[in-house]
């Protein structure tokens, strides 16, 4: 919204309607020149920023990947240990099955 410049009447007075309009003119010119040199820089300096944002957000996102990456291989080694104690835990649940059927069948046989 542009804002037009206005001087006093004792301006128009002393140097007459003809140079005050064109000074009106000329400083509204100098404030739509401006203006939209302050837009071409605020656009350019956000589509500066925008691509920053986008090669940072690229940047996480390679970084997340690899974390990702690094995450699953430590879950691969836990599974890998979760396996090896499950196993372990199976032979003693056996072994621990196998030593009680064999005493209550002892004592069985001795109570006969």
């Amino acid at each position: 919204m542009p804002v037009t410049a206005k001087l006093s009447r004792k301006f128009y007075e002393t140097f007459g309607d003809e140079i005050a309009n064109e000074l009106v003119e000329w400083f509204n010119q100098v404030d739509t020149t401006y203006r939209t040199e302050l837009r071409e820089v605020n656009e350019l300096n956000f589509a500066r920023f925008d691509a920053k944002l986008e090669q940072r957000i690229a940047e996480l996102r390679a970084e997340l990947a690899t974390l990702e990456g690094r995450l699953l291989a430590r879950l691969g080694v836990v599974e890998g240990r979760f396996g090896t104690l499950e196993g372990r835990l199976v032979r003693w649940m056996f072994l621990f099955w196998v030593a009680s059927l064999s005493t209550s069948i002892a004592l069985i046989e001795l109570r006969h």
